[in-house]
């Protein structure tokens, strides 16, 4: 592990954390108060939760808050492979503890009757909820790669990740509930022990992740210009510029 690994593992679940809380929380509200909160307030919560984790935590652990954004970087060769699985038990942990925060503040009925905000299907097979999860987080792992992860992306933070989290909450929240997290998934759906179709939540964002980093690293990044040739050594100093290419095989 890198000096300085806790403060990564912190870091992580602290921006989890500050997605699950806000995210799985506003559906319970909006149960609690009869549908105050509506679709767009459920998407905001999620958009701007994660927007400020991301931010926040982005020059700790670089804010990936999500297995699947973490999978992706590791695939891009952006995240030490050591650090996959420990980020990855971080943001699960981070997001169990916002579950269990959520199951204490809001009342047992409420909780129950939402499953503390874990997804679920609805009017959708399995298959097309794989298909809908992998195609958001494909959007939303691309908008990692280039509003944060690329060299010359503007400096906005975790703003336009969040921005395309609240554009896919609000397409396919009624569908899925949109996690795109698997971690965003699981903390609730453990808490409430609610696991119906689980796996959907792990397999389609960490494909759709792996389908962005592949379309980043094989189209989309930088790439660094070949090195320009030597010059020629003059007459003069070829013996000279020949002696110190020895000396230098010599050193290494």
């Amino acid at each position: 592990m890198p000096k300085g690994w806790l403060r990564l593992l912190v870091a992580e679940a602290l921006g989890t954390f500050f997605l699950v809380f806000p995210g799985a929380g506003a559906p319970i509200l909006d149960k609690v108060t009869g549908g105050s909160v509506g679709l767009l307030g459920i998407a905001i919560a999620n958009g701007l939760g994660l927007a400020i984790g991301i931010t926040a935590t982005m020059n700790i652990s670089g804010g990936a808050l999500n297995p699947a954004v973490a999978i992706a970087l590791w695939a891009a060769k952006k995240l030490k492979p050591v650090l996959v699985i420990p980020y990855i038990l971080a943001e699960l942990v981070g997001a169990i503890i916002a579950a269990l925060l959520l199951a204490a503040i809001f009342p047992a009925a409420a909780a129950a009757s939402t499953h503390l905000g874990a997804p679920a299907l609805s009017q959708i097979n399995p298959g097309q909820g794989v298909l809908l999860e992998g195609f958001m987080t494909f959007l939303l792992v691309t908008a990692v790669f280039l509003t944060a992860v690329d060299e010359r992306a503007p400096k906005v933070g975790g703003f336009g990740i969040g921005v395309i989290v609240m554009v896919d909450v609000l397409m396919g929240g009624p569908l899925t509930g949109a996690a795109m997290n698997p971690a965003r998934a699981f903390g609730p759906a453990l808490v409430a022990g609610f696991f119906t179709n689980q796996w959907i939540w792990w397999v389609g964002p960490i494909l759709g992740g792996l389908l962005a980093a592949a379309l980043y690293t094989g189209v989309l990044a930088t790439r660094t210009p070949p090195a320009a040739p030597a010059p020629a050594p003059s007459p003069r100093s070829g013996q000279a510029g020949a002696g110190g290419r020895q000396g230098g095989g010599k050193r290494r």
